[in-house]
């Protein structure tokens, strides 16, 4: 047995890590064969500890959807340097995943449950001609927006509500009701970032929630009638999903005996207003 091993006690780490999720099937791994992200970094991982090694996320993105700051934490009896769980990783990583750093944390580290929190970024272009350099990487309408409505609407989001409105119709989810602490639109009506700060989000909530704030830019629907969707906790009557590409999970909030501070949005994570 390796001099890096030890079968008696495993320490559990915490890894930072950002992904581009146009690449991979969402982040949990899939029958089939098809490229998660869950997947890629657990190969990785396992081949720089010599055995194999799980690993679990403060949350499950879907196809499309990106990282900036994803949590993840994995157990492992290798004794490895600092730089080989970041640097090692990611050597074997594909293009489009990478781990930004690692620390080692408490056993009953749980980086899903422990999380008292999350952020979301969803960036919108609104142009006659979606760019194609932002493809993949921005949400795009073509109808023209007009933000003071669309800020109006968005406003009526933040507190404790019941979401079942922005709620997928297969979320497994135990209850609807979430709260979100702060919500913040922000840039152009060209260019907008829509960033959400919550205890937890429903399965395709943010993006519902996008779809309907384009209707309300487009003047499809006013805040009023943004209102009154949300408070009949109903997706019959809602407008459609919208699609995944701008949307990026930029954070997870841990009780601060968990360690692990929240990053700051990298800067590349236009716009910066």
């Amino acid at each position: 047995m390796p001099a890096a091993m030890n079968p008696a006690a495993k320490t559990r780490r915490a890894l930072t890590i950002a992904y581009d999720g146009s690449r991979f099937f969402g982040w949990q791994k899939q029958a089939g064969g098809v490229p998660t992200v869950q997947e890629a970094l657990e190969e990785a991982l396992s081949g720089i500890a010599g055995e194999r090694v799980a690993a679990t996320a403060a949350g499950r993105t879907d196809t499309g959807v990106h990282a900036a700051a994803q949590v993840v934490h994995f157990d492992t009896a290798a004794v490895r340097p600092e730089q080989a769980w970041v640097r090692g990783t990611n050597s074997l990583l594909p293009a489009g995943i990478a781990v930004l750093r690692v620390q080692t944390v408490a056993p009953h580290f749980h980086a899903r449950f422990d999380a008292c929190g999350r952020r979301y970024r969803y960036v919108l272009q609104s142009a006659p001609v979606r760019s194609p350099l932002l493809a993949g990487r921005a949400g795009w309408t073509h109808t023209p927006l007009d933000l003071a409505p669309m800020r109006e609407a968005a406003a009526l989001l933040a507190g404790t509500h019941d979401f079942s409105s922005f709620r997928a119709a297969g979320c497994q989810a135990k209850s609807p009701v979430k709260t979100l602490y702060s919500v913040r639109l922000s840039g152009t009506p060209q260019f907008m970032a829509l960033d959400l700060h919550g205890n937890a989000f429903l399965h395709h909530m943010v993006r519902n929630i996008v779809g309907a704030l384009v209707y309300v830019g487009s003047g499809r629907l006013t805040p009023q009638g943004f209102a009154a969707l949300l408070a009949a906790k109903s997706r019959l009557k809602a407008p459609p999903t919208f699609m995944p590409d701008g949307l990026y999970l930029t954070g997870a909030d841990y009780p601060p005996e968990c360690g692990l501070a929240a990053p700051p949005l990298p800067d590349w994570l236009w716009p910066q207003l």
